[in-house]
């Protein structure tokens, strides 16, 4: 391990310089990760509190937004404070920090979109058996391992990225540490920390490709058997959230890490880095939520509760000359408001 004493903080060069610009994108951030809080975290409390959405699929869900707040929380708040105060030192170890979280937290949901996958061709293709594959020990197993998996890969980037020298200079072409970023500015050969870097990505993407690669083709296999139309869309949408997500998350991360440091454009890299720290986060609760009735009737129930769902009331009478014989009432969970339209409508039957 090379010297590495020489450097003790860095120097981030942010997005941009221009006066004009940084009061602009520092409230264009400063309401993307308020909404981003706002959707992954409401989707946690979403998840916890009702309890028809104690399902395999959705804990899945509410880890991602989990993780998608942790990863991006652990770079737009520094990005704000540079922006705003014109900080934009990070110290060896701050930094170090930083890109360790960031990176655990992204690679735990590469490992969450492919248990995921798995949960999508359990439900699609097994229907009859989804309850008995998919039980609280394997969803435990699955989670416990993409957590594991997630940290111990950002423990080697961090460890790979940081055993370099950087006594050169210690200016970083971006806003956050990035490893491509950090890697660039080491006065170190960067060709062995290159490969490991690569090839710990690489193993990781690759996993988790084939494993979504396989569910989805097994799932379109089964949904073009399929005879109902009802049972296709049902199949369709069930789906179409997560294949979303995929798309957006390994499209731009398969852009942004597997090339060498030394062919990274810092500019593009920037703009890119934009997108995959703080707009993928605050898309993905969107993205899941705009097409789940169950998501939309939960969070109605839990947040916009109305009596209308409470009140579920008939009425089987009999009128003779007198009266009306009320022969069945069933009402649940109304209120004093409705209790009087109820006897309103009542007096109404009553009368001759």
């Amino acid at each position: 391990m090379e010297n590495r004493t020489a450097v003790t903080q860095f120097v981030l060069l942010g997005l941009t310089s221009d006066p004009a610009l940084q009061i602009p994108l520092f409230v264009t951030f400063l309401f993307i990760y308020i909404v981003t809080l706002a959707g992954n975290l409401g989707m946690v409390l979403l998840i916890l509190l009702d309890s028809r959405l104690h399902t395999p699929m959705y804990i899945f869900l509410g880890n991602l937004s989990l993780v998608d707040f942790c990863y991006s929380s652990a770079v737009t708040p520094k990005v704000m404070a540079g922006l705003l105060r014109g900080d934009k030192i990070m110290t060896f170890n701050l930094c170090a920090t930083q890109m360790f979280f960031f990176t655990a937290f992204v690679s735990v949901e590469n490992f969450l979109l492919a248990s995921m996958a798995f949960d999508r061709y359990a439900a699609v293709c097994k229907p009859l058996h989804y309850t008995t594959t998919m039980t609280a020990s394997v969803c435990a197993c699955l989670l416990i391992s993409c957590y594991v998996g997630g940290f111990l890969s950002a423990a080697v980037y961090t460890g790979n990225a940081f055993s370099l020298s950087f006594s050169k200079t210690n200016v970083v072409h971006h806003f956050f540490c990035d490893i491509p970023a950090v890697m660039f500015v080491s006065c170190s050969d960067r060709h062995v920390s290159d490969l490991v870097f690569i090839s710990v990505a690489s193993f990781n993407i690759f996993l988790s490709v084939v494993v979504i690669l396989i569910s989805y083709t097994l799932i379109f296999t089964t949904i073009l058997k399929m005879h109902s139309d009802v049972g296709h869309q049902k199949a369709v949408s069930t789906c179409a959230s997560h294949f979303t997500a995929v798309s957006i998350f390994y499209g731009s991360g398969i852009f942004m890490y597997l090339q060498p440091s030394s062919r990274h454009s810092m500019d593009t890299d920037k703009i890119s880095s934009v997108f995959y720290t703080m707009v993928i986060p605050m898309l993905n609760p969107v993205v899941y939520s705009l097409r789940n009735k169950e998501v939309k009737c939960a969070f109605t129930k839990t947040f916009f509760k109305t009596d209308h769902s409470g009140l579920n009331a008939f009425f089987l009478y009999e009128k003779t000359d007198e009266n009306v014989l009320l022969r069945g009432i069933s009402i649940g969970s109304v209120n004093s408001g409705y209790a009087n339209r109820v006897e309103g409508f009542l007096k109404i039957l009553r009368k001759p």
